[in-house]
């Protein structure tokens, strides 16, 4: 999953540059994987400045230095830059079809996460206009189409931002993608899209951030705007105009991040596995906190379901990938045990296409930490056009899979790096166990002190996995 950062600043910095945040911003996004990174500077009266490499970042950050004997990209004071950190899709990882991709004038430039399904068919449209790809990726006719459609309309005497321009070719474009843009011609601006991708936007002092991911800014800010399907937001250095993809003028949503910069850092701990193993407990403590309401009952996160809709359900699907669907076989255990209701657990990328039995009274739980695995989002797409409700159990506040559910219950785990889940893994479990009791709950086939005294047990949990990691050394002994 490719990383991406953005930044305006509304003046120049002192003592360090956008080129600085950004690669920053990557750095920190690394834990995705990658194969390939890049920047895009905005230098005023001189325009974009563009450094790609193939391989770590460490090789980025020799290019824009230009310590490997190019002239670099690190531009004192500069305020606009965008950065990337590509997972191959289209093309091998090379320094050509590393991102940003220009357009054939040179004047934006462009990055993206996702795949452009129809690209083949744009990509012979722009040779019928005497422009070729110089890269093997889908993502260049996006660089190109922007760059031909702000070229079009000053051909016709009309004046269109960035964020127009982006609008136009986004309602072309099919498939899934997070796109930022930079023009040379727009100075101290982004214009960036999303659709079934994940983008958000970073709100400074004085300065404006998008990111794939809130770590990309965190550094900088904790207030942040998430982003709903088929946006185009435009930031600059003092603020954001966030927009449908036919210029219809829409509100996003603010939100304040609950962990900082440190939360994503290995802490003193040889490996991220070995933090999060040891963050374990606080996981699980932070998933129970603040779950009952002032007269006992159990509470989720967000709900847009009636209480009504909920007892009517007689059927439950549970959907995740990986480990989130070991997750989901205990949340079956759990709400069968409870409740009484049927529970299956289905593999999200099987889910489509096995033509399952879903109707009104199905509730589908989609189980994922990123709130972002696309398995996953369509599963609950498809349950949602089949007539079902939806609930997300999700570590990511403001991605997609809670957005597009009718209910989400938050695990609260924070960042996970780490390729093994550990924190993820238990807070997904202690989720379930509070989802059942809370339908249990609602159905009635558990009496309220019945529904205490298990709640009560289950807060019992975080200090029982501390005994079992303070005596962790002598299992690394035996190891």
């Amino acid at each position: 999953m490719c990383g991406i950062v953005g930044v305006v600043f509304a003046e120049p910095p002192t003592g360090s540059d956008a080129v600085d945040v950004v690669l920053r911003g990557l750095k920190r996004l690394e834990y995705r994987g990658y194969d390939s990174a890049g920047v895009a500077v905005q230098i005023d009266g001189h325009g974009l400045h563009v450094t790609k490499r193939a391989g770590k970042l460490s090789a980025l950050l020799d290019a824009v230095e230009g310590a490997d004997g190019v002239a670099g990209s690190h531009q004192v004071g500069a305020t606009t830059a965008i950065g990337h950190t590509r997972w191959a899709t289209h093309g091998a990882p090379t320094d050509v079809n590393a991102h940003p991709h220009l357009s054939a004038d040179g004047r934006v430039a462009v990055i993206h996460n996702g795949i452009i399904e129809n690209y083949t068919v744009l990509r012979a449209e722009l040779a019928t206009r005497g422009i070729s790809q110089v890269s093997q990726t889908d993502t260049e006719v996006v660089a190109h189409l922007l760059g031909v459609t702000l070229e079009d309309a000053r051909t016709a005497g009309e004046s269109i931002t960035l964020g127009e321009a982006m609008r136009r070719v986004c309602r072309r474009l099919e498939g899934a993608f997070t796109l930022l843009a930079v023009s040379a011609d727009h100075p101290g601006v982004i214009a960036a899209a999303r659709r079934s991708s994940p983008l958000v936007v970073g709100v400074g002092d004085g300065a404006m951030y998008l990111g794939s991911d809130v770590a990309a800014f965190i550094d900088d800010t904790r207030n942040a705007i998430e982003l709903a399907e088929d946006q185009v937001v435009e930031i600059d250095g003092r603020g954001a105009r966030i927009t449908d993809f036919y210029g219809d003028e829409v509100s996003g949503r603010a939100f304040t991040v609950d962990w900082d910069a440190a939360a994503a850092e290995k802490g003193g701990y040889e490996s991220y596995m070995d933090k999060e193993i040891d963050e374990q407990p606080r996981a699980v403590a932070d998933t129970l906190r603040a779950r009952v309401d002032l007269s006992g009952r159990l509470m989720l996160d967000e709900i847009r379901i009636s209480e009504d809709e909920l007892r009517a359900i007689d059927k439950i699907i549970v959907v995740a990938c990986g480990t989130a669907a070991y997750a989901g076989m205990v949340a079956r255990y759990a709400i069968e045990h409870w409740c009484r209701i049927p529970v299956e657990v289905e593999l999200a990328h099987e889910f489509r296409y096995r033509d399952p039995i879903v109707g009104a009274r199905t509730l589908v739980v989609a189980i994922s930490q990123s709130g972002e695995t696309m398995d996953t989002l369509m599963a609950v797409r498809h349950a949602r056009e089949q007539g079902a409700r939806v609930l997300a159990i999700c570590n990511t506040y403001g991605s997609t899979i809670p957005r597009e559910s009718d209910a989400a219950l938050y695990t609260h785990a924070g960042p996970e790096v780490a390729v093994a889940s550990t924190k993820a893994f238990l807070s997904q479990m202690t989720a379930s166990y509070l989802l059942g009791l809370y339908l249990a709950q609602l159905q009635g086939t558990k009496f309220a002190d019945e529904i205490a005294e298990v709640v009560d047990q289950l807060h019992a949990i975080p200090d029982k996995i501390q005994k079992v990691l303070d005596g962790m050394d002598y299992v690394r002994e035996v190891a």
